[in-house]
């Protein structure tokens, strides 16, 4: 499986604009920026799409984790912050923190925290990241 997204940038680092759209449609022209990336305007930049990436990566992983241990989860509400921090002259992602609210039926603290261990460790874009990755969870 091959998934693909471009991203098309005109002009200087700081003073000039991008559009990323992938082949899915999901992302088309959509605008981003120096200052999205960096000073909180409203828009989108590549660390929000990897936060995005990393929850959705995470939440199937143990969806598929819990499948195989005969749960069904209700609800697996994920979410991702991930850190760019200064390295050198350039910057670095550094940290992926997730979080998590889950529904489960039935299952035991100690088993669900083994299974979301295991799908945190294991789901693609966790093996991808060159980044500290860190859990914390709620069971209702």
């Amino acid at each position: 499986m091959i998934r693909k997204a471009r991203a098309v940038w005109r002009g200087t680092g700081k003073d000039g604009k991008g559009e990323l759209t992938t082949d899915s449609g999901v992302l088309s022209g959509t605008p981003y920026s120096f200052t999205t990336r960096f000073e909180g305007e409203k828009g989108t930049n590549p660390e929000e799409l990897i936060a995005a990436a990393h929850a959705g990566c995470f939440a199937m992983a143990l969806a598929f984790q819990l499948q195989s241990a005969g749960f069904t989860p209700t609800e697996l509400a994920a979410e991702a912050a991930v850190s760019l921090d200064k390295e050198g002259q350039g910057f670095r992602v550094t940290r992926s923190a997730l979080s998590l609210t889950a529904e489960v039926p039935g299952i035991e603290r100690s088993k669900f925290e083994e299974l979301a261990r295991t799908a945190e460790k294991n789901c693609p874009i966790s093996k991808l990241l060159n980044a500290e990755i860190s859990l914390e969870w709620t069971l209702r």
